[in-house]
């Protein structure tokens, strides 16, 4: 639960008195007014207590009214969380009897928000293994302690006549349990059994006949459908990654529980936590080199594997009946043999299908059969992807489970829009001291993902009630989003993008005034036109001032450098005057002597001071994917060879603030020693880095560095910076509550324009923000 700020204007305990309470924070569709109404019956007070725009509005009576407050904060339901309560004193109302739960207001400016989707409780679980129970192997039983939330909701406030549930009306027997304020589906609004709720079109024991067929099977949850096959069928994981088209990109595995996990994965107690969060996310986990044999085309060549444990009972269904359908939930102790590859069901970078007829559509040449039913989807949201970093979860993708939570700002902002960039692209309200990050988008080279961004920010602004005042978006012309952002018919603030990383961690740890940050990225515009990507900014409030780069590497191809390492490597042994290397090494892999005359001519060789071209080049020269299925393929596999990073002395050189990286590579051993080069690589970055920022750091009097950027993404160079900047009393400052890539960028797009936004407020006659490129 988050620190409530509790105000009350005098001590009610022993009186006997009336008071009115407000309650703000994630107190909608969490079962908060059943326990106002336990509490209150509890404690013997009258009075009543509804949802509203602003949360939780409540009136309570009676001597006890001090108890009361007291327990209201003190015990929250477990998917609540309490920002707020502010109490005052009103006139006692003769009379009054009994405590009633009243209906909901809509009317006035919105200051809630509504709960993330949450995984099967304990108590449903028994409930759904139970064979004397009427629920049992129910494909939809939820209660006030879990189910789906924000992916069901078209508005608030949240009450089932504003949900996808509106078209289900609650049977006799339902109806009773949602009106008796002693049972756990009092108000629950997704309440439902197997006379009144939704239906599945396929049961869970002909869907596990499918996938031990090895057939591909659509499976509707609750952002969306998955594709999903048996993991340890390789001709069915092929399959799926051919029809997808997914590359290299690994896919994730669903597991019936943590011990299930530990047979593939090393699994300590603080990432058992995060795997079996009520969020359910998708954890990165490091692989067991004696694990039970998996399809190799899962996540070929990396050392992680990304798990999730069972979060809708469909998906528990199907455990169970691999287990032999045993009464009770004794059996989700047990590891299981069943494990199943979990991906999104979508065509090549579209967005996911969430309705019926959509998927049976564009899953067509891709699942051999769909299951759906008939509740629908409201709100697209893909599995939230997370890893622990140097002690604490860190996202590599934030959706279900975790949106929309908002990530608690310094102060209270005008409200202010957000879009993003281009690629892993997000969008960003704020609401007050409130800034509501959206579910992971994706890369804007498709006129569905076009369109889902569009949809993403009417049905936010919509569900939040807020009307912004400005719009910000990257400095980048031809984004779809900066044109997207201009059609809008609001001021606009366009934000540097290596400045909207480090922005977004200044905001969530609530740091203002000057700053010191490191974008460590792949591309971006920077203010003079060029390609940025390893920068040191000095950021302070809406204005930054770029202080430090990393050395220029050509980038020959342009773009096509990304996705092709050799040709980095290529452009790194020209200026290591090794350039007659170039035909011997790459000409398998594409036209080497051109790519070599390009670079020399300086033709469509755009430099770069991408810290991710630096990692492509290091990958280029030690043979790992010379050329790559996607952006950061290569230097995925680069960090899953690290094993004990060490620094080469003086392989760097730092001159007029600029990293060059130059003697690093120059050190690598060959191809066919590439572990040895990538804990080289890796140590000597972290090494370099340090050393190019703490002499800043203690020339300018600052304690703190921000980090940011794609690089981030990267475990062994994260957790290097953090505890190499500790060791010399530097605090680190890293990404938690938003991605570390450009899913992130929303964010800090949005608190560089609420403080531009502000200032212009304050200070007549200052308009936008100003980026000094110095």
């Amino acid at each position: 639960m988050a620190q409530s700020e509790d105000r009350h204007d005098e001590d009610w305990h022993d009186k006997d008195r009336r008071i009115r309470v407000r309650v703000r924070g994630q107190v909608q569709g969490v079962g908060f007014r059943p326990h106002v109404f336990t509490l209150a019956c509890r404690f013997g007070l009258t009075g009543w207590v509804l949802n509203d725009a602003e949360g939780v509005l409540l009136e309570v009576q009676g001597t006890l009214a001090g108890d009361f407050l007291a327990a209201l904060s003190a015990e929250v339901p477990p998917l609540a969380r309490i920002d707020a309560v502010v109490s005052e004193h009103v006139p006692l109302l003769p009379g009054e009897n009994g405590f009633e739960i009243r209906h909901s207001r809509t009317g006035g400016g919105m200051a809630t928000g509504i709960g993330p989707d949450a995984t099967v409780c304990p108590d449903c679980l028994a409930e759904l293994f139970d064979p004397a129970d009427r629920r049992y192997r129910y494909a939809f039983l939820n209660c006030t302690h879990c189910g789906p939330r924000y992916t069901i909701t078209r508005r608030l406030p949240y009450d089932r006549q504003q949900t996808s549930m509106a078209g289900f009306p609650l049977c006799p027997t339902c109806a009773a349990e949602y009106g008796d304020p002693a049972d756990r589906r009092f108000h629950a609004q997704p309440t439902a059994c197997p006379d009144c709720g939704p239906r599945l079109s396929h049961p869970p024991e002909e869907i596990l006949v499918h996938l031990s067929a090895g057939r591909i099977v659509a499976i509707k949850g609750l952002g969306g459908f998955h594709l999903a096959v048996d993991a340890g069928n390789g001709d069915a994981v092929e399959r799926l990654r051919r029809v997808k088209q997914r590359n290299g990109k690994p896919f994730a595995l669903m597991v019936a529980n943590a011990r299930s996990a530990a047979r593939f994965v090393h699994l300590d107690a603080d990432e058992r936590r995060l795997l079996e969060s009520a969020a359910r996310p998708v954890v990165l986990l490091r692989r067991r080199a004696d694990a039970p044999p998996l399809a190799p085309a899962i996540a070929p060549d990396l050392a992680w594997l990304g798990v999730m444990l069972p979060y809708t009972p469909l998906h528990y269904l199907l455990f169970h009946e691999a287990a032999g359908r045993p009464s009770g939930t004794g059996w989700l102790d047990e590891a299981l043999d069943l494990t199943l590859v979990m991906t999104s069901a979508n065509p090549g970078g579209e967005p996911l299908a969430i309705g019926n007829d959509e998927a049976h559509r564009r899953l067509a040449g891709i699942a051999d059969v769909v299951v759906d039913h008939d509740r629908d989807i409201v709100v697209r949201a893909d599995d939230s992807v997370v890893r622990m970093v140097a002690g604490a979860p860190a996202f590599l993708r934030r959706g279900r489970g975790f949106v929309p939570v908002p990530v608690r700002l310094p102060r209270a902002v005008p409200p202010v829009l957000a879009v993003g960039g281009h690629l892993k692209s997000t969008v960003c309200v704020t609401r007050g001291s409130e800034a509501f990050l959206s579910q992971h988008i994706g890369d804007l080279d498709n006129a569905a993902t076009v369109d889902f961004l569009e949809e993403t920010v009417g049905h936010l602004l919509h569900v939040l009630g807020v009307e912004p005042v400005a719009v910000a978006h990257d400095l980048h012309p031809d984004f779809h989003s900066t044109r997207f952002a201009e059609r809008l018919g609001l001021p606009t603030v366009p934000v540097q993008h290596h400045h909207a990383h480090v922005a977004a961690v200044l905001a969530e740890h609530g740091v203002e005034g000057p700053a010191l940050g490191l974008a460590l990225d792949g591309f971006g515009l920077g203010s003079d036109g060029g390609s940025w990507g390893g920068e040191m900014l000095l950021v302070d409030g809406p204005v930054a001032q770029r202080i430090g780069h990393l050395a220029p590497l050509a980038q020959p191809g342009g773009d096509a450098a990304a996705r092709q390492p050799w040709r980095m490597a290529a452009a790194a042994l020209v200026r290591l005057n090794r350039a007659d290397e170039i035909a011997v090494r790459f000409n398998r892999f594409g036209p080497a002597d051109g790519v070599r005359r390009m670079i020399e001519r300086g033709i469509n060789c755009p430099l770069t001071t991408s810290c991710g071209r630096w990692f492509d080049a290091a990958c280029g020269l030690l043979g790992i994917r010379p050329t790559a299925g996607f952006e950061g393929e290569a230097p995925m596999v680069l960090e899953s060879l690290v094993r004990h990073p060490r620094a080469v002395v003086g392989a760097w050189r730092i001159d007029g603030g600029v990293l060059d990286l130059l003697p690093l590579l120059d050190a690598l051993p060959t191809a066919s020693d590439a572990a040895e080069g990538a804990d080289l690589f890796h140590g000597t970055l972290t090494a370099a880095l340090i050393d190019w920022t703490l002499p800043v750091l203690r020339e300018r009097g600052l304690q703190r560095v921000a980090l940011s950027g794609g690089c981030l993404m990267n475990g062994v160079l994260a957790e290097g910076l953090a505890s190499s900047f500790a060791a010399a009393g530097i605090e680190a400052l890293l990404p938690r509550q938003a991605p570390a890539n450009d899913g992130g960028l929303s964010l800090g797009q949005a608190w560089v324009a609420a403080s531009s936004v502000r200032e212009t407020l304050q200070k007549s006659g200052r308009n936008g923000i100003v980026f000094r490129a110095e």
